[in-house]
């Protein structure tokens, strides 16, 4: 979908002088105050940058730079504005449009009231994110989906917009014309059901009972990727229950927009498999078909003591998600679901109820198009990580900007490092995770093993770069970091996002979502692999008498399973970025920190091509650019213009391994000087964000992070 197909600007719902936002220890939060209350305290540079409100007060435009190095300069030091005091840059994690549905809902069925202009922002935003001819896609840049469409559609509805709204009139003419709400794929069906909208039969069973079986078994919930395993966690608790909301008028009126059938008419049984054609991106195979026909029968006759049983193991994996997580979970889907699930069994004035209501706010974010709900609490530590060591490439210690924001980036990498491990991690299938950072902020406390080895090789390169930042850290702590990095390590060499690899490629074959790739096991990423190699060859060098031959052998053998992962064509394949742009800038890091590069006449063929697959795909303009559309299609796509995210990961890519063609990496770097702002920044162009293949996700501080990063290396390597 282009920027074209999407909605224009839907004007502002509140006043947008009266959005504040505080950070503590990473944790935002936004509320809209009182316009005494915001007399007394006026908004600053971050909270007008989120907002899209004028911000020249702050900004001082400079001269149009001439070197590379006066470049990322300048961007670092428009980059420093927008850091926040606790040292992280806050910014919109969203894209996905399958999430705002669960908070609506979830707050529809509990009563739970939104705060003051939440409801009225949460509107804008769907209608700033609409396809302009009717509907919502999967993400920001899809077309319509009946998935999107509706569930948004219901958002719509639940908080107050007339089914006569010429919005919504266009959202169901879509709808209906798509084969109705019938065909929504399994997310929609569960969150239809919950709603009273839907009803259980029109699903295949989610079957609690797999969490009775031994762990052993392969297809036990312990296997399933951690994600998958926490939503489906809650969603199998309520589909045992068979939990419907309170039928209302507005529910039974949402049955009749909803659907091409009457409601009371349906087949339901028949609806099972029934996925609209726009949707469906992963359909059921045929161990699936076979598996799900016999479990089906199941449920009929299910044996209600086992059923009790298995309901209370998952009951109690919930309750121990909200401790271990501080009431966030892994992501908003999880989130939503463990907060409907504990007020179903404990009620409204319940603590723990109360808690996810005040944890809801690590979720929403108030930007310019309105109030959305983001992919996890946060990025943090990514950002946070990979924004240090962009600084740090300019190399200018003695420069009041470099130092402050380095010793805030150190200070919430101290801050955020998980120091002692969760309780009873082995008993709940948790990964160890002392000594890891996560994605969001400590309390969170899921570490993840890209996430921790990009904190840790900032932290380590803060160390060696940086005597203006005291205190430091005590060693130990970076000891945990490699006992907690070393177990995560996989037989064939590679490393998972969350957990070791636990269950087989089998398994993707019964992946019930429809709409997603690979989401059932987790498996081994070129990105996660080369992340930790990279961490861990720096931690050889600082700390020389630690575990030094493991790391060596975890460092041959990661290199050889990213070998395994080239492309006949040379490239690499992404799972987290867009695409093999930027899969390939972590295969030749890896590469590089091995020692492989054609300065030394050491670069291996798998870099050669890597090099050619890159050069390859260089634009008449200079630069680089990718669609999304490699992810879903996994094949390069190239963007109509180049971009200047994908044109900083390729020159990354290319003068890690230091590329002798000087010429062409210059013709890059041209571009993202013309692309810079007169102010230090650069625009927000394609989304450059990716989870499962199928799903789109921003990441804001990528377009101020990768260009200074890639100049600031330009520059080292031709100072002249």
């Amino acid at each position: 979908m282009n920027s074209s197909d999407v909605s224009p600007g839907v004007p502002a719902a509140t006043d947008l002088s009266r959005w504040r936002m505080t950070s503590t220890g990473g944790r935002r939060k936004w509320r809209y105050i009182s316009e005494e209350e915001s007399n007394a305290r006026p908004q600053n540079m971050i909270e007008k940058y989120s907002l899209g409100i004028d911000c020249s007060e702050f900004i001082k435009d400079v001269p149009r730079a001439t070197t590379a190095k006066e470049s990322a300069v300048n961007g670092m030091n428009f980059f420093s504005l927008l850091q926040c005091e606790d040292g992280h840059w806050p910014n919109d994690y969203s894209g996905p449009l399958f999430l705002i549905p669960g908070l609506v809902i979830v707050y529809y069925v509990t009563k739970t009231e939104f705060p003051d202009g939440f409801k009225e922002e949460i509107i804008r935003y769907l209608r700033s994110v609409k396809v302009k001819d009717g509907g919502w896609g999967l993400h920001i840049e899809d077309d319509a989906t009946v998935f999107g469409t509706a569930l948004n559609y219901v958002s719509m509805r639940l908080l107050g917009i007339s089914a006569e709204d010429e919005d919504l009139k266009k959202a169901r003419k879509f709808l209906l014309a798509n084969g109705g709400a019938e065909g929504v794929p399994s997310w929609g069906k569960f969150w239809l059901c919950v709603l009273n909208c839907y009803k259980w039969e029109g699903m295949h069973t989610l079957v609690p009972e797999l969490w009775l079986m031994p762990t052993w078994i392969p297809a036990h919930p312990s296997t399933l990727w951690i994600h998958c395993r926490y939503v489906y966690l809650g969603m199998s608790y309520l589909y045992g229950h068979k939990y419907y909301a309170a039928e209302d008028d507005l529910i039974r009126d949402l049955r009749k927009e909803l659907f091409v059938e009457d409601f009371d008419k349906i087949n339901w049984p028949y609806q099972r498999d029934n996925v609209a054609a726009c949707d469906l991106y992963t359909p059921h195979s045929w161990l699936f078909t076979c598996l799900f026909s016999f479990l089906d029968v199941y449920e009929q006759t299910h044996h209600g003591g086992l059923r009790e049983q298995a309901l209370d193991i998952c009951y109690d994996h919930v309750r121990q998600d909200d401790v271990m997580t501080s009431y966030i979970s892994i992501g908003p889907i999880s989130k939503m679901i463990n907060m409907l699930i504990r007020w179903h069994k404990e009620g409204p004035e319940s603590e723990a109820f109360k808690l996810h209501i005040e944890f809801v706010d690590d979720y929403v974010w108030m930007g310019k198009e309105g109030v959305n709900m983001q992919g996890t609490s946060g990025n943090q530590v990514w950002d946070v990580a990979f924004g240090a060591m962009a600084i740090l490439e300019i190399d200018t210690p003695d420069d009041p900007t470099f130092q402050k924001i380095l010793r805030g980036a150190y200070s919430y990498l101290d801050c955020g490092q998980v120091i002692e491990s969760s309780p009873k991690c082995e008993d709940y299938y948790r990964q160890y995770n002392k000594g890891g950072w996560t994605q969001t902020t400590r309390t969170q406390a899921l570490v993840v093993s890209d996430t921790t080895a990009e904190a840790f090789k900032a932290m380590l390169l803060m160390e060696d770069a940086c005597s203006f930042i005291e205190p430091k850290i005590d060693r130990e702590r970076y000891r945990d970091t490699v006992d907690m990095l070393l177990p995560m390590v996989n037989s064939n060499g590679g490393f998972s996002s969350y957990e070791t690899l636990r269950g087989g490629k089998l398994l993707e074959m019964l992946n019930p979502s429809e709409v997603f790739g690979d989401i059932m096991v987790d498996y081994t990423y070129t990105e996660c692999t080369s992340s930790v190699m990279q961490a861990l060859r720096h931690y050889v060098d600082f700390d020389p008498g630690y575990r030094t031959e493991e790391i060596w052998a975890v460092l041959k053998n990661g290199l050889n399973h990213i070998k395994s992962n080239q492309r006949p064509d040379g490239s690499f394949e992404g799972c987290w970025g867009v695409c093999f742009t930027y899969g390939t800038w972590f295969a030749l890091e890896a590469f590089a920190c091995m020692g492989q590069n054609f300065e030394d006449n050491t670069a291996s063929l798998e870099v050669k091509n890597a090099c050619s697959f890159l050069v390859s795909k260089q634009q008449e303009d200079g630069g680089w650019g990718e669609k999304f559309a490699s992810c879903r299609e996994r094949r390069y796509v190239h963007s109509e213009r180049s971009l200047v995210v994908n044109t900083s990961w390729a020159l990354l890519s290319l003068m890690a391994v230091r590329y002798p063609d000087q010429t062409l990496l210059q013709r890059g770097i041209k571009l993202l000087m013309e692309r810079q702002l007169e102010n230090g920044d650069w625009q927000q162009e394609s989304i450059s964000g990716v989870f499962n293949k199928s799903c789109a996700i921003s990441y804001p501080a990528f377009k101020n992070v990768f260009p200074v990063w890639a100049l600031a290396r330009y520059a080292k390597l031709y100072p002249s």
